[in-house]
């Protein structure tokens, strides 16, 4: 579905991106990690066409975004870390924007806004910024897009609304959508994305199925600190020391995305020559 190949990208002054390739597959929720300014943001509106590269290709699915062809934009959603709503009530919105998705389902839209609890008859801009977000996530969701955007999407929800922002997420991911969500709170994310994509400094450092990370990583905690022969990363905690180690007994253990993203960027060559090795 997205296939990105040795794309480059220059801000005035500022390169990004240089040689950064990308394929992902429909089917999965997508993780793209990283620390403020790392270049995700960009990343997410090349994708939508909402930025053009200035070499290499970006084609996804099977169209150059930054043409922005009807039949591109009708498929995909984009929700932006900034947002931006009309002067307008759930129900005028829908009636304005839905021509734009042919795909839009009113009935899964409306059992969204229930679950957030978001009301139908106020203006949008008076609600709050997490009720604002929650809205465009339920829209986003009810287009049916392939192709389903969120930059940094939990920003100002709270600890409910995480969980069924989450909820959500899960239940709408089919074999024929991908969404991609870009955030730097990776414990927000850690139970439903399938593919996890590191970015530093506008390059792409680590990029892994979480199927293919618990196969061969394990992360533990120990009271003592770890064999350093064996372990990639590890952190010190109250209850003792918990680390990213070779999976020896090859015993799938609940991966935690903060640890291996900690882990990532402090020993990335020592872990990226271990899935060479093991996908060789």
């Amino acid at each position: 579905m997205i296939k990105i190949n040795k794309l480059e990208f220059s801000y005035p002054h500022t390169k990004l991106f240089s040689d950064l390739s990308l394929n992902l597959e429909k089917g999965c929720i997508a993780g793209l990690l990283g620390k403020n300014g790392s270049g995700k943001t960009t990343l997410l509106k090349i994708i939508a066409g909402l930025v053009f590269p200035q070499a290499g290709s970006c084609q996804i699915m099977e169209q150059i975004p930054k043409k922005r062809l009807p039949s591109f934009l009708v498929d995909i959603y984009y929700l932006a870390e900034d947002l931006y709503v009309p002067a307008l009530t759930a129900k005028e919105y829908i009636k304005f924007y839905t021509p734009f998705y042919p795909k839009f389902d009113l009935s899964l839209f409306n059992t969204y806004l229930n679950e957030f609890a978001l009301p139908e008859d106020k203006l949008l801009p008076t609600l709050s910024h997490g009720q604002k977000k929650k809205f465009l996530i339920a829209f986003g969701l009810a287009t049916q897009c392939k192709l389903l955007i969120l930059d940094e999407p939990t920003n100002g929800l709270d600890i409910p609304s995480k969980a069924q922002f989450r909820k959500l997420l899960a239940g709408a991911i089919n074999e024929e959508r991908l969404f991609i969500i870009s955030t730097h709170q990776v414990h927000d994310v850690e139970n439903i994305i399938d593919y996890t994509i590191i970015l530093e400094e506008g390059k792409i450092i680590f990029q892994q199925s979480l199927l293919t990370i618990a196969k061969y990583l394990a992360f533990k905690i120990s009271p003592m600190p770890p064999d350093p022969a064996n372990c990639f990363y590890y952190e010190k905690h109250l209850n003792g020391y918990t680390s990213v180690m070779i999976n020896q007994d090859h015993q799938e253990t609940e991966i935690d995305l903060e640890i291996l993203f900690n882990a990532v960027l402090a020993n990335r060559n020592k872990l990226q020559q271990l899935f060479n090795e093991v996908q060789s």
